[in-house]
């Protein structure tokens, strides 16, 4: 992977946008697709010739006004500017991370199995990865098991498939949440084999990937065909973890009153009998 992150940002959302959107005319038959590179450049009301270097990373270092302009032309939202800022930030910022084993604050993790054991949780690292996950939220979704890449398992598990029912939405947001955890630093290398391997092995992630989305996903809902108390209906909240790198606090929950309620507490109760039974046969 090359480290020219901003000129693919900008290539890719251009090509998103259609010349209508932003006030252009439509005539004849146009041989690429959204925004040519001069009319991007004269909205955002700089050259053209600066803008090509810009794409082409020859030049790395535009104003905030230039990158405000850019984001206005683009149609980006707030985190998708905030992104655009990031990438075009003063270097050196991608220095390689070191591998370090990570872990869970004590306190979240003594919660997350006693206080909040009836709701569904998960700890995920700033790569996706499951690092805490407790009896329920594990009963829930396979995918919720320690160790587990839940972005990775989003596109490779096909069992997943039948679970969720809305997997393509999510897939579409799991993406976009990956490149706002990792921000501007795309030459790590973890994130570089990450999306390497899922490039290689998903035609699926590889379109995603290209679209060069970018949201924080901060809360969201799933419909679940479980297998055990059927259709669930949940909503999602992801929650930065104080003191951690990037850490999220991930917490399904429904309605009070509602019938995926319900069946979340008929779950729970099942996953409770299933303790009880285990902690009894070890005595």
């Amino acid at each position: 992977m090359n480290d020219n992150a901003l000129g693919r940002f900008l290539r890719a959302r251009r090509e998103r946008v259609r010349p209508e959107e932003v006030g252009l005319p439509v005539t004849g038959r146009r041989r690429v697709p959204g925004l040519r590179r001069e009319e991007l450049a004269l909205l955002a009301g700089i050259s053209a010739e600066y803008y090509l270097r810009l794409e082409q990373g020859r030049d790395r270092n535009p104003s905030a006004t230039v990158l405000d302009a850019l984001a206005r032309v683009l149609l980006l939202d707030d985190e998708a500017t905030a992104y655009l800022h990031a990438l075009a930030g003063p270097g050196p910022r991608r220095r390689p991370r070191r591998p370090r084993p990570e872990s869970v604050p004590p306190g979240i993790h003594q919660l997350m199995m006693g206080a909040w054991s009836a709701t569904p949780i998960v700890v995920l690292n700033r790569y996706m990865d499951v690092l805490a996950a407790n009896p329920l939220a594990e009963a829930l979704s396979p995918v919720y098991t320690v160790g587990t890449n839940t972005i990775g398992a989003a596109f490779l598990d096909e069992g997943l498939r039948a679970l969720y029912a809305n997997r393509e939405e999510m897939t579409v947001r799991a993406v976009a949440g990956l490149r706002a955890l990792i921000g501007p630093e795309t030459g790590d290398p973890r994130v570089v084999r990450l999306v390497h391997e899922l490039s290689t092995r998903s035609e699926e992630f590889r379109r995603l990937w290209a679209r060069h989305d970018v949201s924080p996903g901060g809360h969201g809902a799933s419909r679940l065909n479980h297998p055990v108390v059927g259709t669930l209906d949940l909503s999602y909240d992801r929650l930065t973890v104080p003191g951690t790198d990037g850490q999220l606090l991930v917490v399904h929950h429904a309605p009070p009153g509602s019938e995926s309620a319900g069946k979340l507490a008929r779950l729970h109760e099942t996953v409770m009998r299933s303790s009880d039974a285990a902690t009894g046969a070890q005595r």
